[in-house]
């Protein structure tokens, strides 16, 4: 349980948020396997994930606006999809099982999508499925409302094969996909489960706020000046592949 073990679990919270920050994504289904494994209320972890979420996600999403690689038009159709479908997500029931199922296995999905390669630059034509992607958001974007994720860590693979935009400009899409998605699924969230569980969730989720504030803005620090981002995608991608079976054994 959180209470008995605050130390570690912050800690945890806190690599993972340094990881999904080097690399432009927020961690959601991370913090929602790793409270899973701490024996947290499964109703209360799309709460707690989501708002770490956001916090992780909302920093960078603002230095990308304000640098200028957020293509705003492009990324609004994408997130105009894939918002609505996050909120009927977090209002959707699910059993403990297939939450914790479902869950495992996105964390599986999402340690190999962070094995493929990136392009650092801009060169090539979109693809022809490029202009398809808006419809890619919506199973996304339910997806993220349901098991308290924020999606763009499976987007943004999709907009790299099609080519949709340079690099830069995907992990803006990304990032801000994920704030939105959050934002909305929380919404969700919080009508389908009601107030009596809003007070447990904000006990668990301060200490946890505060890991991943101080590893967001660590992650950001080390995405500019230390490692390269290939490794940290590497590591990232391990970690996550190594939650995701834990969870899925238990299931």
């Amino acid at each position: 349980m959180i209470g008995a073990v605050p130390v570690l679990l912050a800690l945890a919270f806190l690599v993972t948020a340094l990881l999904y920050a080097s690399v432009g994504f927020g961690g959601g289904s991370t913090y929602a396997a790793l409270l899973a494994l701490s024996g947290l209320d499964y109703r209360l972890l799309p709460l707690v994930a989501l708002a770490c979420n956001i916090v992780v996600v909302a920093g960078s999403s603002i230095r990308f606006a304000r640098a200028g690689l957020t293509p705003w038009r492009r990324a609004a159709v994408i997130i105009a999809v894939g918002a609505p479908a996050s909120f009927v997500g977090g209002l959707t029931p699910i059993r403990e099982a297939s939450f914790l199922m479902l869950l495992g296995g996105s964390l599986v999905l999402t340690a190999l999508t962070m094995l493929i390669p990136v392009r650092e630059g801009g060169g090539g034509a979109p693809t022809r499925f490029a202009r398809w992607m808006p419809l890619a958001a919506a199973p996304l974007g339910y997806i993220a409302g349901l098991v308290g994720i924020g999606g763009g860590i499976f987007l943004a693979p999709l907009l790299h094969l099609a080519r949709w935009h340079e690099p830069r400009g995907i992990a803006a899409t990304a990032s801000l996909f994920i704030l939105v998605n959050s934002l909305f699924g929380l919404a969700g969230q919080m009508l389908k489960n009601g107030p009596d569980l809003l007070g447990p969730a904000i006990g668990a989720a301060l200490p946890l706020l505060v890991a991943v504030v101080i590893g967001g803005q660590v992650g950001s620090l080390m995405a500019a000046r230390l490692l390269p981002p290939k490794w940290i995608r590497w590591l990232t991608a391990l970690l996550v592949g190594v939650v995701g079976v834990r969870l899925l054994a238990g299931v």
